[in-house]
């Protein structure tokens, strides 16, 4: 009987109007997922990669994590500006953070909330949005992906592209599942091998569209599209 009162939900994290907390440049956001055992004690699940010098980040990490039912499992995203090496936290500036519980994400499927910060009042206009799905399918899909004769976006020297991977969601918005690294200097680049579950590409449905985008990364967060592509899995 409990194996049918649990299941793995998939959330995935944007955030927008975030605080810029450096001078010449704009914050590098990394997103914590906190989980409240009892009291006021919360531990650290995980984290999103780092995004460079934006205040509108789309993280590629999804966190996965168990769904009781009938049980209330409060959770904390806290939002950090990251300038160091240090794997603390407390030498970094804080962005913003929402508490809330993962059946309010669960039940509203797209949950946005405002940026809060430790003392209670707004982190200027950021706020942040949690999406949830189920996990129904386990399968994995390994992709090996290369580019030939890209166009180059660079005066000096040639464009360093990444991929980004998108689902269509159920109300037509598109959701980005996953960044691949950046192949400095390379107009014909490929990219490490990488492995994406099906559910996170396309909740598991062999024919739904797949897109695909192509940029060339800049540091300064402006990057440019190279080109895009739409497919299926099959």
């Amino acid at each position: 009987m409990a194996a049918q009162c649990v299941t793995k939900v998939a959330l995935n994290v944007s955030c927008a109007n975030l605080l810029d907390k450096d001078i010449g440049s704009k914050s590098d956001p990394l997103c914590v997922l906190f989980l409240n055992t009892s009291g006021q004690q919360w531990y650290e699940v995980e984290r999103t990669e780092r995004i460079k010098n934006c205040l509108n980040p789309q993280f590629s990490k999804t966190f996965i994590i168990d769904y009781y039912f009938e049980v209330v499992q409060k959770l904390k995203f806290g939002v950090y500006d990251i300038d160091n090496k240090t794997i603390e936290l407390s030498d970094d500036d804080f962005l913003g953070e929402c508490e809330c519980t993962l059946g309010q994400i669960v039940s509203s499927k797209k949950l946005t909330r405002p940026l809060v910060m430790k003392t209670g009042r707004p982190a200027g206009k950021g706020s942040i949005t949690i999406s949830a799905e189920e996990i129904k399918d386990n399968r994995v899909v390994l992709f090996e992906m290369e580019a030939r004769k890209l166009d180059n976006k660079d005066l000096f020297g040639k464009s360093d592209p990444y991929l980004e991977f998108h689902k269509q969601t159920s109300d037509g918005n598109w959701l980005m599942v996953h960044r691949t690294e950046v192949v400095k200097n390379n107009l014909n680049p490929v990219w490490r091998p990488f492995k994406i579950s099906l559910n996170s590409l396309c909740y598991g449905d062999m024919d739904k569209t797949i897109k695909v985008e192509c940029y060339d990364y800049d540091n300064d967060g402006s990057h440019d599209l190279i080109g895009t592509f739409q497919t299926t899995m099959t």
